[in-house]
């Protein structure tokens, strides 16, 4: 027997079981089967989705039209609109010159249109907006969240009141829909009031009272210390006109409806508080408890689970952050050296959704991420999961089977790593060796060394520690 028998054996007999549904196709798919899960249900009467998009549609149709001219005119300006494009605006569209203004400044709030350098450019919400729903409850959500820029508070109250006022502003928000109705102005009022003294009482602020009892054994001090500042907590009085200015801004976003003497919330008023509410639950129900924990401490924790609970996990890590600063987080995760996170950070990109589009996007050039870009990006356009990968090139499918097989040395047990030789796209070990080695992984030869250890089959393992031992010393 020569010492060419067991390479020659192993040519014959080595061919790959390629299956039709890959491994990582498969985890990618059991992990995304939670989206099929029923989701919470909004309070009885309100709309379905579409209506409540049709109606987030109808009043932002100033902003949709002006960002669309922005898009189109290609000189729109940075910020505020200029006076220049502030005339063109309005000769296109009809609009006055105040109605331009707020229909730009309502594109902005809403991602219609984004800053780029000081550039406009159109936003991703804008290439979406007929066509998805979830896009444009965003973008209103966006705008109901920033209402208090809409609707600029009176320039003559205290700066610390109406801040008070805005953050007292979610419990009538939530005393108006658990009214399901109308309701009236001392109600909303009272409620207001109280919530801004327990502002006060939570920061320890109480009045200063000079007279107030003492030690009268007490020595006296040599020196009086100086008296706290004054507090004075705003009487309902003192809250009235912030109140109506709050109802005002609140309905100028379309979140209420005004009416002598009450309040009512719209149906996309009522949605989106209960959207905040659902927010608020999913974010203090995470059962492994990584609301706190950095994006690379959360993924490592949810690296353990089954894909039902990581993806509630995802969730509760992504209500308690600003959606810009989790996906921001994410992709600094994928860029590390740790695979498995890299693979994990995109399944949490795919809870953030569209959203998450533009910055998946921006990583498509970047060799260790663009399989998994390319990928997300398939899926979101619609592909199925399981024909996701077509989209990759050879080269790029191989790259992503060997940060694969890093991610299953790293993490997973020897006979998981011999299972991945079947996800390969390659039609023999040789084939897949000689194209591992062609790409250039960084991780190449400590996979390949691992395959060896772990592969039960003596002539296959010989055959990928060669390869190893010629990676890692340059030799052909």
């Amino acid at each position: 027997m020569t010492s060419r028998k067991p390479d020659e054996q192993l040519a014959r007999n080595s061919r790959l079981r390629l299956v039709p549904s890959q491994p990582l196709a498969s985890a990618r798919r059991a992990v995304t089967t939670g989206r099929n899960r029923q989701a919470p249900r909004p309070p009885a009467g309100t709309p379905p989705r579409v209506e409540l998009a049709r109606q987030a549609r109808a009043g932002l149709a100033d902003a949709v039209a002006i960002a669309r001219w922005a898009a189109a005119d290609r000189d729109p300006g940075a910020g505020p609109l200029g006076p220049q494009a502030l005339e063109r605006a309005v000769a296109a569209l009809g609009l006055t010159p105040p109605q331009a203004r707020a229909a730009w400044d309502r594109a902005k709030l809403c991602g219609l249109v984004e800053l780029h350098d000081g550039v406009v450019r159109p936003g991703w919400r804008l290439h979406a907006w007929d066509s998805d729903e979830s896009a444009v409850l965003r973008g209103w959500v966006a705008l109901f969240d920033a209402w208090s820029l809409i609707h600029p508070a009176p320039a003559d109250v205290d700066p610390g009141i109406v801040a008070e006022v805005i953050e007292s502003v979610p419990q009538v928000l939530s005393l108006l829909q658990l009214s399901a109705g109308p309701v009236t102005g001392p109600a909303l009022l009272d409620l207001l009031a109280q919530r801004v003294a327990e502002l006060h009482e939570e920061r320890c602020e109480v009045p200063y009272d000079p007279a107030a009892p003492g030690d009268a054994d007490a020595e006296a001090p040599a020196q009086a210390a100086p008296a706290p500042p004054a507090v004075t907590v705003p009487s309902a009085a003192d809250l009235e006109p912030l109140l109506t200015w709050a109802l005002e801004g609140l309905a100028s976003v379309g979140a209420l409806t005004l009416a002598p003497g009450q309040a009512t919330l719209t149906p996309l008023g009522n949605w989106a508080v209960w959207v905040k509410l659902e927010q608020i639950c999913v974010a203090a129900q995470s059962p492994a408890g990584n609301i706190e924990q950095s994006a690379q401490d959360m993924l490592r924790g949810c690296a353990q689970l089954t894909p039902g609970p990581a993806r509630a996990e995802y969730r509760a890590w992504l209500a308690a952050r600003t959606v810009s600063s989790a996906i921001a987080e994410l992709v600094a995760v994928a860029r590390g050296e740790d695979a498995l996170l890299r693979g994990l950070s995109f399944e949490a990109l795919r809870v953030v959704g569209a959203p998450a589009e533009p910055a998946v996007r921006g990583v498509v050039d970047e060799p260790q991420l663009r399989p998994y870009a390319l990928i997300w990006l398939a899926e979101y356009e619609g592909a199925d999961p399981e024909e996701a990968q077509e989209v990759l090139t050879r080269e790029e499918s191989t790259w992503l089977w060997v940060d694969t097989a890093a991610a299953v040395a790293d993490h997973g047990d020897t006979e998981l790593l011999v299972r991945h030789l079947d996800s390969a796209v390659q039609g023999s070990v040789p084939s897949l060796i000689r194209e591992v080695r062609a790409i250039g992984h960084p991780r190449t030869v400590q996979v390949l060394v691992a395959l060896a250890a772990a592969h039960p089959d003596p002539a296959l393992a010989k055959a990928v520690r060669r390869a190893a031992f010629q990676v890692h010393t340059g030799g052909a």
